[in-house]
């Protein structure tokens, strides 16, 4: 089987490509579209066992993509976070000298989680402040 990460290298050059031939909305309607289409998962279990379907995701495709991250899992405050120590998309993005990262690469995170959890009445932030290092954080909470 091919690893997701075998598939970083062409998200980023897709992104740059959609980003110069149709603008920045087609790379948000792109990654809207990825949402809608193949975070079915991630909808279900929050669906089904609230904040903590955010960690029963998260626990699955974060160590299939071998991250360096801590996840945390407050139940009584109904709040996730997940703080990523060294993420290995944005690090083999960095990584490789003859490919240069898309500028936003990071926020398809922020799209494509926010738009699952927003409208099953969850707050989402994600500090990318830290992305040049592969780094970043994210908490969920429920408003």
């Amino acid at each position: 089987m091919i690893s997701c990460t075998d598939f970083i290298l062409a998200y980023n050059e897709f992104f740059k490509f959609l980003h110069e031939r149709y603008g920045k909305k087609a790379v948000i309607d792109f990654w809207n579209y990825l949402s809608d289409k193949y975070l079915t998962d991630l909808r279900k279990l929050v669906k089904k066992h609230g904040i903590k379907g955010c960690w029963i995701y998260w626990s699955k495709t974060l160590n299939e993509e071998a991250a360096n991250f801590t996840m945390e899992l407050i139940e009584e405050k109904n709040q996730f976070k997940i703080t990523m120590h060294h993420c290995p998309s944005k690090s083999r993005l960095l990584k490789t000298k003859h490919i240069e990262p898309y500028h936003d690469y990071c926020k398809h995170c922020d799209v494509l989680y926010r738009r699952i959890l927003e409208p099953l009445g969850f707050e989402y932030t994600i500090d990318l402040s830290k992305s040049n290092k592969a780094r970043c954080k994210i908490v969920v909470r429920q408003k």
